[in-house]
């Protein structure tokens, strides 16, 4: 069967999509480079010396602390909340699977911006909340679809006889579950553990309405430090976050493979 021909007004058409979508992070990244005391485009010259400056900002370092910390945090808790669901709703039959497998995805359908202030009200204004430990609960609530969905990916691809042949063999269910079926979900596990880190470091809406006094996200602190000051080191940071993200994403890639989240099961 002969492939059919892609034509000249799709590939124009695709290339003025990308290039629109790839323009403002051209912009960032030469912004990043222009010696001059204020952010302009394009920019008069070449210089590293914004990009030095980011490490001398204590706001940035401050705001890198809490945004790793609160990552990895998170990411734990989802992870140990994340993967005995995700082993549930797999290996298990029973009634109302699918609304709580719902009810673990529900806050990637939920707007961001609705999801923070909700958690505000939530956390801070009834609970009582301290702010760092909201921060954390809210992160973990925003990242756990993530630790649930590449986790089930990984047990569907799990054979149920691997399981029932170690259990033959005399190991208990624990057992079976710590020695058999997580070493070998290792992979997924890996990759729910980059996803969730990179969606809770990078993640404004629900850090805008948990984040206080001294406890503050990068992202965030970005976000101060852009109303006051018009310099050319948050482009620097912001390409620096890029790359690492970019790092991370290609590691994911590597590991897993993209095909876990686009994929549908």
């Amino acid at each position: 069967m002969k492939r059919p021909e892609i034509g000249r007004s799709f590939v124009v058409a695709s290339f003025l999509v990308y290039a629109f979508l790839m323009f403002p992070m051209l912009v960032i990244l030469m912004s990043s480079f222009d010696p001059k005391e204020y952010m302009s485009f394009p920019p008069t010259g070449f210089s590293l010396r914004w990009y030095a400056h980011v490490f001398d900002v204590e706001l940035f370092m401050v705001g890198l602390k809490t945004s790793v910390s609160v990552a990895l945090l998170s990411t734990l808790v989802a992870l140990i909340l994340g993967v005995p669901a995700a082993y549930l709703l797999v290996r298990f039959n029973f009634r109302g699977k699918a609304v709580l497998q719902s009810f673990f995805l529900s806050p990637l359908v939920v707007p961001g911006i609705v999801l923070g202030c909700a958690l505000l009200r939530f956390f801070v204004i009834v609970g009582g909340i301290p702010i760092y430990p909201g921060l954390v609960l809210g992160h973990t609530i925003l990242v756990i679809p993530y630790a649930v969905r590449v986790t089930t990916a990984s047990l569907v691809n799990l054979p149920v006889s691997v399981e029932e042949a170690a259990l033959s063999l005399g190991a208990t269910g624990t057992q079976s579950f710590f020695k058999v079926v997580l070493p070998n979900i290792k992979t997924g596990l890996l990759g729910a553990v980059l996803l969730s880190f990179i969606t809770s470091f990078n993640n404004v809406p629900v850090s805008l309405f948990l984040s206080g006094p001294n406890v503050t996200t990068l992202p965030i602190q970005m976000m101060i430090y852009g109303e006051y000051y018009f310099d050319p080191s948050i482009a620097a940071l912001s390409v620096i976050v890029l790359l690492m993200t970019m790092m991370l994403v290609y590691l994911m890639e590597r590991t897993i493979g993209l095909a876990y989240f686009t994929s549908s099961r």
